[in-house]
């Protein structure tokens, strides 16, 4: 077998490459030259805060303040005049939730009648459904039917010198019908003073 020696390449002409490379580097579409990096600039707008914040903050500071003011304020004006604010109140909401004079006096003279026969329990009894109706008449919405009497006298709807009329009349009543044991002549002389109490600004004297 016969083998050709390898191909020896040819020489290189010095002045081709030179041109060569001359018209490389001036060839605009070729980049040779790299600019140095620059980093972008920072937004600069989310820097300039501080202003609105202190603005803000002066705010926040303003409103907890005045919360504290709202919840201290009344307690003050409560502590220097308490009487006067909470009596004028509680008589005023107190007479609201009386019945008529004239109605209560003759609801009274029903009741007495029914006790001097000795039927207190009745005359309790009767004492206790017309205070609920009293009730339901100025606010309809709170007597519900099933509601007991003890659950009218816990409604916090009620003002406080009414309310603890009713739970008297309430408690005397119920205990004589859980307990199954009639009602005494003392028993009615405690309930009566409750109605009283519910019904009138001081109490009945006739």
């Amino acid at each position: 077998m016969n083998s050709k020696p390898p191909a020896t390449p040819a020489p290189i002409d010095g002045s081709a490459f030179a041109d060569a490379h001359r018209e490389m580097l001036g060839d605009s579409a070729i980049q040779f030259d790299f600019p140095d990096f620059q980093p972008p600039e920072p937004q600069t707008e989310f820097l300039n805060l501080g202003p609105l914040l202190t603005i803000v903050f002066w705010l926040a500071v303003i409103g907890i303040v005045l919360f504290l003011l709202y919840l201290i304020v009344p307690r003050l004006i409560e502590a220097k005049w308490p009487r006067r604010h909470k009596g004028e109140a509680e008589a005023g909401a107190n007479e609201n939730w009386r019945p008529a004079a004239a109605e209560a006096r003759e609801l009274l003279g029903e009741a007495d009648a029914l006790a001097a026969a000795g039927r207190f329990s009745e005359a309790a009894h009767l004492l206790l459904f017309r205070s609920i109706e009293d009730i339901d008449e100025k606010r309809p919405e709170l007597v519900r039917p099933a509601l007991t009497s003890r659950d009218i006298a816990a409604l916090d709807a009620i003002p406080g010198g009414p309310r603890a009329a009713f739970s008297r009349i309430a408690m005397l009543v119920e205990r004589s019908l859980f307990a199954e044991r009639p009602l005494g002549a003392g028993d009615w002389t405690d309930c009566r003073a409750a109605y009283q109490e519910f019904a009138f600004a001081e109490g009945w004297r006739g």
